[in-house]
């Protein structure tokens, strides 16, 4: 076998390739023509099975739609049907209306005929009336000359006696009814009233504090008396110095008596004399110790005795000084009463009748709490204790309508709200509990001559007595100068003028008499 030389290697191998490349050409060619035809029997398979579905889709629709328009077709003669239906029932309805028209028109010519004759009628009665009432006229003037000629007055005074006699009239009836209204009005404010207060009053537990400051220390033994003097006076005059208060030993028995504007320093001096008199150790050094002591101690207790007075009257926010003044006010009395006590419960009454009435109970129980503030320093500042109250309020930020109720408590200004009402009628009712307050003797007797020149200042008033200790007026009257509705008049004016010239706790009873008492003699 020949070897090839390596150049006819590569023409072979070239040759080789060529005839290679060809031949997949013609292949290829020849598959793709095979495909070609398979794609396009296909295709023509897929039309004709497209072109037969159309038809068949075509020829249902068709028939669909014959259907639908069919349908259609029957629900429109349907329509038309009840549509004719019902404008011949409309026909029919207004054929009717049109009767009843022409006979409503035939009826109302009638009535205009009638009218028309009537108005004729009246014609004739007004012409025939008007000649009566010129008749009339000449009669009238004639019988009203005769009757000033037979009377001997004129039309005028015969007017005015007529006028007189109607305005005596309606005076006593317009009085007969102001004293039924007001008697009606005041008998169901006063049950009303009467059944808030005794809610309030019954659902209040607190007790009524009726006690003086005490200024008074008891001593074991009268030498006690000199110890407490010193040597020249000088524990006494280091003791006045460091409390500010005087002391006074007299010749009251085992007993000195401590004397101060300041509560609250009086009650440090007692403490303080209290622990002195037990220690037994009594000097300048010894005093000024327990003094510090007992002030520093006394600075927690009126934190405290206020912290506890908000927190019992559910009042919240107070200012650190008002809780201490609030403290301060538990050694301060009026009248005897205590003026914390007094406080607390006008709160309490306060809040329990702002709940009756449906109106801001918190706001109620802070100004009741609040109201007598000013107490605590009004012996230290010029001024009423409502003014001193209301500045010290406005001065710890407290809201405008509590700053109102504290000051109006007296009628110092006007209220402003409902609430500062309940705060003058729970204080008033608070004081004139009874035992709750005492009265001097001057004031007292002020008070009964006040009532009484109140009462004779009203003309027919014979007599007045004021009795009850002062809660009740009754007043006499001249039956001659004044009626049973003028009484009445009488002690409805009297005590309106009690409520605007006087100052007083609770209420006063206006008692107007009026007595007629005939008398003969049998000789």
């Amino acid at each position: 076998m020949a070897i090839l030389s390596p150049p006819y290697v590569y023409i072979t191998l070239a040759a080789a390739l060529v005839l290679g490349l060809g031949l997949g050409y013609w292949l290829r060619r020849i598959i793709s023509k095979r495909k070609l035809v398979s794609a396009e029997e296909l295709a023509e398979r897929i039309v004709r099975t497209a072109k037969n579905e159309a038809k068949s889709i075509v020829k249902e629709a068709k028939f669909e739609a014959k259907d639908e328009a069919l349908s259609i077709k029957q629900q429109v003669e349907k329509q038309a049907e009840e549509t004719r239906g019902e404008l011949k029932r409309i026909e029919k309805w207004l054929s009717s209306k049109e009767n009843q028209l022409e006979k409503r028109e035939a009826d109302l010519d009638e009535r205009l005929d009638e009218v028309r004759t009537r108005g004729k009628k009246l014609e004739e009665l007004e012409t025939s009336l008007a000649v009566q009432e010129e008749h009339l006229a000449k009669l009238i003037d004639e019988q009203t000359r005769l009757l000033e000629h037979l009377s001997g007055i004129s039309t005028e005074d015969a007017k005015g006696l007529l006028l007189e006699n109607l305005r005596a009239e309606v005076e006593h009836e317009s009085a007969r009814l102001m004293k039924d209204m007001r008697d009606e009005a005041v008998a169901r404010a006063e049950d009303e009233a009467r059944k808030i207060i005794t809610n309030a009053v019954q659902r209040i537990a607190s007790d009524q504090v009726s006690e003086i400051t005490v200024s008074v220390v008891q001593l074991p033994s009268d030498e006690m008396k000199g110890r407490i003097i010193g040597r020249e006076g000088r524990n006494i005059r280091a003791f006045e110095l460091a409390t500010g208060v005087d002391v006074v030993v007299d010749d009251t028995p085992e007993a000195v008596i401590l004397s101060a504007f300041d509560p609250v320093k009086r009650e440090i001096a007692r403490q303080t004399m209290e622990r002195l008199v037990q220690d037994g150790r009594i000097h300048p050094g010894r005093i000024e110790d327990i003094v510090g002591k007992v002030s520093q101690k006394m600075k927690t207790t009126l934190r405290e005795t206020g912290e506890q007075a908000a927190l019992d009257t559910h009042v919240q926010g107070l200012h650190p000084e008002l809780i201490n003044l609030l403290g301060r006010l538990r050694y301060r009395t009026s009248f005897g009463q205590n003026v914390l006590a007094h406080s607390l419960e006008v709160s309490h009454l306060c809040g329990m009748m702002a709940a009756e009435l449906g109106l801001d109970e918190s706001f109620a129980r802070r100004a009741g709490l609040l109201h007598d503030i000013g107490k605590a320093v009004d012996h230290e500042v010029e001024g009423t204790h409502a003014q001193i109250g209301a500045d010290l309020a406005r001065r710890y930020n407290e809201k405008p309508p509590v700053v109102n109720a504290i000051e109006a408590h007296h009628d110092a200004v006007e209220v402003a709200s409902a609430e500062a009402v309940l705060v003058m009628a729970s204080d008033a009712l608070s004081a004139a509990r009874p035992g709750a307050r005492r009265e001097t003797l001057d004031l007292y007797i002020k008070r009964l001559t006040k009532l009484e020149e109140i009462a004779n200042s009203f003309p027919g008033v014979e007599r007045s007595f004021a009795i009850q200790a002062g809660r009740e007026i009754r007043i006499i009257v001249d039956p001659e100068d004044l009626d049973d509705l003028r009484a009445a008049e009488v002690s409805h004016l009297v005590a309106r003028r009690i409520e605007k010239e006087m100052e007083y706790p609770g209420k006063i009873k206006v008692t107007v008499i009026r007595e007629r008492r005939t008398i003969d003699y049998a000789s």
